[in-house]
C-alpha cells in the first residue's frame, strides 16, 4: 500500500515498509527514541545496541501480511515519519496503532494525516473497523493532534508498560 502525499507538503510517498528499509527504518528508530523516550518501549541504549540484522528482520515481519505492519513516510532520503499497525488476540476488531513518529522539521505539515489514513486502508482492509492507541497522559500536543486526526479519549487509563510511574490514555476511533 503506497499514498502520495498531500501536494504542498513534502515530496514523497507513505509505503509499508519493505526489507530494502532496513537501514533506513534504523536511522529514524534511533532518532524516534533519542527525541521522544517516552513514547516508545525501548531505550535508546538498547536500540543502539541491536545488530543491523535484528532490524532488518524485524522490518521483513512487518513488511507483508495483515497482523503486522509499519509505514513510513519517504521523501527518498532519510525517512520523515512512522506508524505501525497490529492486531490483538483479545480484540480481533482492532488494529492498535503503535510507535507513530514525525520528524520535528515535518511536524504539522501533514505527514501524521498521510501515516494514519494508511494504517486505517490496512486495517479495513484487513476487516478491523476500528484504531485506537495509547499516549502518555501530559503529551497534549500528540493528544490534540490525535483529536484532530477523529480520535477521542475512551476515559480508559493503563499503566506505561516501561515506566510504572506514567500513565497512558486509550484513543479510539473508526478505521
Amino acid at each position: 500500500m503506497t499514498t502520495t502525499l498531500a501536494p504542498n507538503r513534502h515530496t514523497g510517498t507513505v509505503h509499508r515498509v519493505t526489507p530494502g528499509d532496513a537501514a533506513r527504518m534504523r536511522a529514524l528508530r534511533l532518532e524516534m527514541l533519542a527525541d521522544s523516550p517516552l513514547a516508545f518501549l525501548e531505550t535508546l541504549a538498547q536500540a543502539a545496541a541491536r545488530p543491523h540484522e535484528d532490524f532488518r528482520r524485524r522490518v521483513t515481519q512487518a513488511s507483508a501480511g495483515g497482523g503486522l505492519a509499519q509505514f513510513v513516510a519517504d521523501p527518498g532520503g532519510p525517512l520523515i515519519g512512522h506508524a505501525g499497525g497490529t492486531v490483538l488476540p483479545e480484540e480481533p476488531g482492532v488494529t492498535v496503532v503503535f510507535a507513530v513518529y514525525i520528524t520535528p522539521a515535518h511536524r504539522g505539515t501533514g505527514v501524521l494525516a498521510e501515516l494514519v489514513e494508511t494504517v486505517a486502508a490496512w486495517s479495513r482492509e484487513h476487516g478491523r473497523t476500528e484504531l485506537m492507541l495509547e499516549v502518555v497522559v501530559g503529551n497534549d500536543r500528540a493528544v490534540r493532534a490525535y483529536e484532530r486526526l477523529g480520535f477521542t479519549d475512551t476515559g480508559v487509563r493503563v499503566r506505561h508498560p516501561v515506566i510504572p510511574a506514567l500513565t497512558e490514555l486509550q484513543m479510539r476511533r473508526k478505521a
